[in-house]
């Protein structure tokens, strides 16, 4: 008799495979691609409400202004930029270089009526601090409610 088995295949090995990528994706991910430690490509920001100016803070540690942009549309701010390390270290038998970079974009929605001009950014020591005054607030009035007659 012949051997009529024929190989099986499950619908379901691709899927199988495309999740072991993902987990694979996401491992060299975690440990940034390029360098170690890993970059941090989402920069650490607080933001403060303090006698009418929002003030935005956000951790850019090694980043130089011309690196940063900081951009104020559609009643949003967005801050992105591009980090790029390098390494080089020579010894007698050796050379050692390390190359890592990664790009961010943050985006925090603020209040309607934001003046674009009011919009000030700085960065000093790797710290962005951004400065937007705040929009003056229509008044709010209560409104009564009646039952009809």
């Amino acid at each position: 008799m012949a051997d009529t088995a024929v190989a099986r295949t499950s619908p379901a090995a691709p899927e199988v495979f495309t999740a072991l990528r993902r987990n694979f994706d996401r491992f060299f991910d975690d440990f940034g691609i390029g360098g170690w430690p890993p970059i941090r490509l989402t920069p650490r920001v607080d933001v403060t409400d303090t006698n009418g100016v929002i003030e935005i803070t956000a951790e850019l540690p090694g980043l130089e202004d011309k690196d940063v942009n900081v951009a104020f549309e559609d009643g949003a701010l967005t801050i992105s930029g591009e980090k790029k390390a390098e390494t080089q270290k020579t010894e007698k038998d050796y050379v050692y270089s390390e190359r890592s970079f990664g790009a961010f974009t943050r985006r925090i929605p603020l209040p309607a009526g934001v003046d674009a001009s009011s919009v000030k950014a700085e960065l000093s020591k790797g710290v962005l601090r951004v400065s937007v005054a705040k929009p003056t607030g229509a008044s709010s009035t209560k409104i009564e409610v009646k039952t009809p007659a």
